[in-house]
């Protein structure tokens, strides 16, 4: 089947606007659609550079259910661009199963790169990461978080995580348990915005000294899991 129309998976900035890249600007210029996961924060950005282009919603609870007609609109000849609510598609976030979907049906997806938290944490650490593991989000409960933890720590290798604010001084406590008091952990908080900031210690110490505080914010947490 040849392909008239194409599909772009677009990074977008994780807090500050200036991260856009000038070409994901024209991209979505030159675009029929944009399926965004969150319509209201990709309006936003679409007005602040002054872009005017339809806009549908695509996210993890209907994407199995959209991804066919997006993929037909790209087959009749549109340029239809997939975003996700901040940072790189796919990444722990809705992307994979639209690109899976559209090689299977001989459509060759163009990714423009850009911002995405995790490369943001990795090189912000301080940690080694010339080899490391992307662990997402843990497990909710405490025996598969715990197995989850151990499991990473035979790696051997700086592991990162996303984290609830609301969870980050349980998750502190685990690292320490689990792991062991002397393990070394860097909290990336509110990369690219006002507030950004990287904390670094041990897993005890930063428990100890943060055991109170109300975190706020997103947050990247990157472990050395070295023995």
């Amino acid at each position: 089947m040849s392909q008239t129309g194409q599909l772009y998976l677009l990074s977008t900035p994780i807090g500050n606007l200036e991260d856009m890249t000038f070409r994901a600007v024209r991209i979505l210029k030159e675009a029929d659609l944009v399926a965004a996961e969150d319509t209201r924060r990709a309006l936003k950005l679409l007005s602040h550079f002054e872009i005017k282009v339809h806009l549908t919603s695509y996210h993890m609870h209907n994407e199995r259910a959209k991804t066919n007609s997006l993929l037909e609109k790209v087959e009749n000849g549109q340029k239809v661009v997939v975003l996700s609510d901040a940072g790189t598609p796919a990444i722990a976030d809705p992307g994979f199963y639209i690109v899976r979907s559209a090689i299977e049906r001989g459509i060759e997806p163009m990714v423009i790169p850009g911002v995405s938290a995790l490369t943001f944490a990795a090189v912000a650490a301080g940690l080694p990461v010339d080899q490391f593991t992307f662990a997402g989000f843990l497990p909710v409960k405490k025996g598969k978080r715990q197995k989850s933890i151990e499991r990473l720590k035979e790696t051997g290798m700086t592991t990162f995580f996303f984290e609830s604010p609301y969870k980050m001084t349980k998750l502190l406590g685990e690292l320490s348990e689990y792991l062991g008091a002397e393990t070394q952990v860097a909290i990336v908080r509110e990369a690219t915005k006002v507030y950004e900031e990287v904390i670094r210690g041990s897993a005890e110490e930063l428990f100890k000294k943060f055991k109170d505080k109300k975190w706020k914010g997103e947050m990247v947490v990157a472990v050395d899991m070295k023995d």
